[in-house]
């Protein structure tokens, strides 16, 4: 994509960047905010990006690093993407996503962000501790507390104690 105008970058990517955005942002308006910003940057730094090479991977870094920026001015409540509910396997019971996405919503910024750019983008920790300028050893701890934050407001906990208390009963 290096002898591309920016223009043919932004109709090709827009659709995925906005899906992006969205999962980020969790609201589409903010969403729609948080994409043009981010493209308004892309396009003042473009002719760097384009000899980079990865312009996609660029456009999203600018979109994370404004979304957190934008937390710490703000601190909206933001829903994440249905993917973790997939990814992790004390999640995988959810069967309502919009339940997910509530519990979601009660995580701090940071830690959404690091479930999001984890679990959705298969980030690495060095590659999330870069991007948020943290380091690798804060970003496991906040994926830690944020899946058992969200272990604990979904009850999963409970909900396989009386599982098993049921498979217990039907043991002969």
């Amino acid at each position: 994509m290096t002898d591309t105008t920016f223009d043919e970058f932004v109709r090709q990517a827009l659709p995925g960047l906005a899906r992006y955005a969205y999962v980020l942002a969790g609201d589409r308006h903010a969403a729609e905010d948080l994409l043009q910003d981010s493209l308004v940057k892309a396009m003042g730094a473009w002719s760097r990006i384009r000899r980079d090479g990865n312009p996609v991977g660029y456009v999203k870094t600018i979109m994370a690093r404004t979304n957190v920026s934008w937390w710490r001015r703000r601190r909206p409540s933001v829903a994440v993407s249905e993917t973790l509910a997939a990814t992790d396997a004390a999640l995988a019971g959810v069967e309502h996503r919009d339940e997910l996405r509530r519990a979601l919503a009660t995580l701090p910024p940071l830690q959404r962000t690091v479930l999001v750019l984890g679990f959705l983008d298969e980030a690495e920790d060095e590659e999330i501790a870069s991007l948020l300028h943290r380091r690798p050893a804060t970003i496991r701890s906040l994926r830690r507390r944020a899946l058992q934050s969200l272990r604990r407001n979904l009850r999963i906990d409970e909900l396989r104690s009386v599982d098993r208390a049921a498979d217990l009963q039907e043991t002969p």
